[in-house]
């Protein structure tokens, strides 16, 4: 719609006009259940908003996306929804001082988990409801001024279906058959938040008594679908609340400001989680139906610490624009990581943040559209396209830096100071950086301009010259940055010296800590030592940035990485190889060696689990065309191999069944997943259970193994939710020309399915072993893209556009269509652009692997 995609500018002028004394927002939605009938069903919404204007007379607008309006009232005064609503904006003239708004509309629920998403449980047929509006969404539940500068207290009031209960985020009552809610404290717009249903709902309480000796008592309170109530472990969800509340308020300094704490595990969810104060909300898949690995609950938990450091950063002070996001995302990224170390049982967490985090980090920073950690965000597509792993994981690496740079100390006591400065108000990066140059006296404005304002990722590469007695007569840190973004900034590392010992193992004998600046630094506190086998110039991961080896280094993780014995250390040697390997500096063959040859070793499950990914992205996409093949069985009957020799009832063991199922193909393999799926086969101590039977399907369907019929009978043992969305991605899976041409239509030419079963739909289309297959589909994809972007909303495009890339037709001929379609579509979205460019480029990066793989080949 005209004026959908609110721009910087309008926000900054909007802001600049008003000041918001307050909502009222009554919501209607009993229509939510009811007799079948057209979709979309729409709600009642009736939104009164005082806000007051300094310049009398001036006009303005509301935002709102919805069906139709009943009636809008400004002042008094009836105006004509035909002619002051446009379908997403609501003129608004002649203002008064003081102003309020009445808007009575015909909100859309939601299939697309943006908005009021409406989800109906097939197992049972129970209506679930919850909202989801970041970036800008709540303007399709509730008229508003749909930015994060203008907060202002909400008051929320919903009638509901008998017997459902609502939650919104202040503590609520039914009176009357209404649900009224307690009035906010002043927040913005998107992390208003409203649940509605027949939750499966439990409760606890969090108690703390401050130094000042005020009493804090938190109602505390978790909901999940009815259908899964057996399988949630709301007892470890609070155990990790209430570690991750006592860890913020004796480092923040500010008791937790919004009331109560609910956590709602919701359907079909676009995101991880959401930081709405007071009931956040979270994908419902981190309620584990089946055997999972100590990664899983690792990570749950550090989405639940995110979400939490938000309350403080993000809720409490909020950015002005989404310029500054970084300004609570990549704190709480840092500070989920920080406080599972420093909290929770998780105290190996930044071995999983320097292998997993920062991967995704490393791949965004290297992408064309790579940005400042500060963006320049110009309208709210870019602000969609910005929730990446520069915003998010390149901004807590650089926090992490930070931490070393000021001291621990200095970045708590800035915060604390943040917080009481700002407290329910809105800031920019200067605002930060003001507190901190108080706190540590250091230069804030030269660090963020080499590490928040700048783009690109730096390489570190050891130089190491030996003197006639073979020790060290000069080690060098030679620092290199992308040709595109050639900025060098100031790093403070530790070099660590590795060697065997006479055991074997692979171990650190000395360590420098240094302060890197410019193309060579030179560590002298490392003159005189003995000859290192390995050197590694980012020891305890304190900077980012890409790892290199010298010879006799790359040389010594070929035969020895697996006695490596530092287990952080191991993580990011791991990953400086994949690092190499997606250069095109390492051939994607001898990574897979690597990896088969000493991941059997890996001690912390989650770098297990990551080099199983990585292994088979190599796979996929780097290794040379004509060695797939072989690649593939290697890699099959190594994860096999491994899987027996795993402990009976292990995570090992279940991380290795997985991978089997990922990467089996050849007729004895398939006969193995089916019989263990049958009973026929068994593997001592393996439990084949309902998530694993789906992991085990989906390469027997892809393979044409499992048939509909299979398939038809797995969901009948599995008839839920999250069967349903295994079943629709295994049969999108199958083998055939006709199933392709099925799920492109349902995805592309259709609306009907929701976003969780799109995103299914997707990934089945795409299965590796049959780029034949879909071969059609790559010109095609160029066809239609723009009409999706167009017709759909930005989360299902988004999908689509990602989803949809033919990156398995990877030749020099997709590439050249990549580019002919960016060179015609110079006037398309540009967060469209982005998506196809970002794509073209990982292909790009593909050709490149290939190529240096094949060389392997030629010598």
């Amino acid at each position: 719609m005209p004026g959908e995609n609110l721009t910087r500018d309008e926000a900054r002028e909007r802001a600049a006009l008003l000041s918001v004394d307050g909502y009222e927002v009554s919501l209607d939605l009993r229509s939510a259940v009811g007799e079948a009938d057209a979709e979309p069903r729409t709600f009642r919404s009736v939104t009164t908003i005082r806000f007051r204007c300094n310049e009398p007379g001036a006009a303005t607008f509301a935002d709102l996306i919805a069906p139709s309006v009943t009636s809008v009232s400004l002042n008094g005064k009836d105006l004509d929804p035909g002619q002051v609503f446009d379908g997403s904006r609501v003129l608004l003239e002649d203002l008064a001082a003081e102003n309020e708004l009445v808007v009575d509309a015909q909100c859309a629920y939601s299939r697309t988990g943006e908005g009021m998403h409406r989800f109906v449980d097939p197992e049972d047929g129970e209506v679930y409801l919850y909202t989801q509006y970041e970036p800008a969404d709540s303007r399709r539940v509730f008229a508003n001024f749909e930015q994060p500068d203008l907060k202002a207290p909400f008051r929320f009031e919903v009638r509901a279906p008998e017997g459902w209960t609502v939650w919104s985020n202040g503590t609520g009552e039914l009176t009357d058959g209404v649900w009224r809610f307690a009035e906010t404290k002043p927040i913005s717009t998107y992390i208003t938040c409203v649940v509605a249903g027949p939750y499966h709902y439990v409760t606890d309480s969090y108690s703390r008594t401050l130094p000042d000796g005020t009493r804090l008592d938190i109602p505390l309170g978790a909901m999940c679908r009815k259908g899964l109530a057996p399988y949630f472990d709301a007892d470890d969800v609070f155990l990790v609340t209430k570690q991750g509340l006592d860890f913020f308020h004796e480092h923040f300094d500010y008791p937790y400001p919004f009331g109560k704490y609910d956590q709602a595990f919701v359907p079909e969810y676009n995101l991880g989680a959401m930081e709405n104060p007071g009931l956040v909300t979270f994908r419902e898949e981190y309620i584990f139906r089946g055997k999972v690995t100590r990664a899983s609950y690792e990570g749950r938990a550090n989405v639940i610490l995110h979400e939490m450091a938000h309350m403080w950063f993000g809720d409490l002070v909020t950015m002005v624009w989404w310029d500054d996001l970084w300004l609570k995302e990549s704190f709480a990224d840092f500070m989920g990581t920080f406080a599972n170390v420093g909290a929770t049982r998780f105290k190996d967490a930044w071995i999983t943040f320097a292998n997993r985090r920062k991967a995704w980090a490393y791949r965004a920073d290297q992408l064309p559209s790579t940005h400042p950690i500060t963006a320049d965000i110009r309208d709210l597509q870019d602000a969609k396209l910005n929730f990446d792993g520069i915003t998010y994981a390149k901004g807590a690496s650089v926090l992490k830096q930070l931490v070393a740079y000021v001291g621990q100390d200095a970045f708590l006591e800035g915060a604390r100071r943040y917080f009481k400065r700002h407290a329910y108000g809105n800031t920019r990066l200067g605002d930060l950086l003001s507190v901190l140059g108080e706190t540590s006296g250091r230069d804030m404005a030269a660090w963020a301009r080499s590490w928040l304002q700048t783009a690109g990722v730096n390489s570190l590469t050891p130089q190491v010259l030996l003197d006639a007695e073979g020790r060290v007569d000069e080690l060098a840190v030679v620092q290199e940055a992308a040709e595109s973004h050639p900025e060098l900034r100031p790093h403070r590392v530790a070099v660590g010296l590795y060697r065997r010992t006479s055991q074997g193992a692979l171990e650190r004998y000395a360590r420098a800590e240094v302060d890197v600046d410019g193309a060579r630094t030179v560590v002298s506190e490392l003159t005189g030592a003995e000859a290192p086998e390995l050197v590694l110039v980012n020891d305890d991961d304190l900077t980012y940035c890409k790892i290199r080896f010298d010879e006799t280094s790359l040389a010594t993780l070929r035969e020895h990485l697996g006695a490596m014995t530092d287990p952080l250390a191991r993580a990011l040697c791991w990953s400086a190889l994949w690092n190499m390997t997606r250069d095109a500096l390492l051939p994607a063959r001898e990574f897979i060696g690597i990896v088969l040859r000493f991941s059997g070793r890996e001690s912390d499950i989650g770098v297990l689990q990551m080099l199983h990914a990585w292994a088979n992205s190599a796979q996929v996409h780097y290794v040379a065309p004509q060695w797939r093949e072989t690649g593939g069985l290697l890699l099959a009957e190594g994860a096999l191999r491994e899987l027996r020799a795993a402990g009976p009832g292990g995570e090992q063991q279940l991380a290795w069944a997985r991978f089997l199922a990922t990467v089996a193909s050849a007729p004895d393999d398939l006969r193995l997943l089916r019989g263990l799926l049958e009973g026929t086969e068994k593997i001592d101590g393996l439990e084949v259970d309902q998530e694993l039977r789906w992991a085990f399907l989906e390469p027997l369907a892809a393979h044409g193994v499992a048939d509909e019929a299979v398939l038809a009978a797995e969901l009948a043992r599995d008839d839920t939710a999250s069967g349903k969305r295994h079943q629709v991605r295994c049969l999108a899976a199958r083998p055939s020309m006709a199933v392709k041409a099925q799920a492109w239509a349902q995805v592309v030419e259709s609306d009907a399915l929701s976003n969780a079963l799109v995103e299914a739909t997707i990934t089945g289309f795409d299965q590796p072993s049959q780029r034949e297959l879909t071969a059609p589909y790559a010109s095609k994809y160029f066809e239609v893209i723009e009409r999706v972007w167009e017709e759909r909303s930005i989360q299902i495009g988004m999908d689509v556009v990602r989803g949809l890339f033919p990156a398995l037709q990877d030749s020099q001929a997709t590439l050249d269509a990549a580019d002919a379609w960016l060179a015609a579509h110079e006037d398309a979205a540009p967060a469209l652009r982005r998506l196809v460019l970002e794509a073209r480029d990982d292909l790009a990066r593909a050709l490149r692997g290939q190529a240096c793989d094949a060389a392997v080949d030629a010598s």
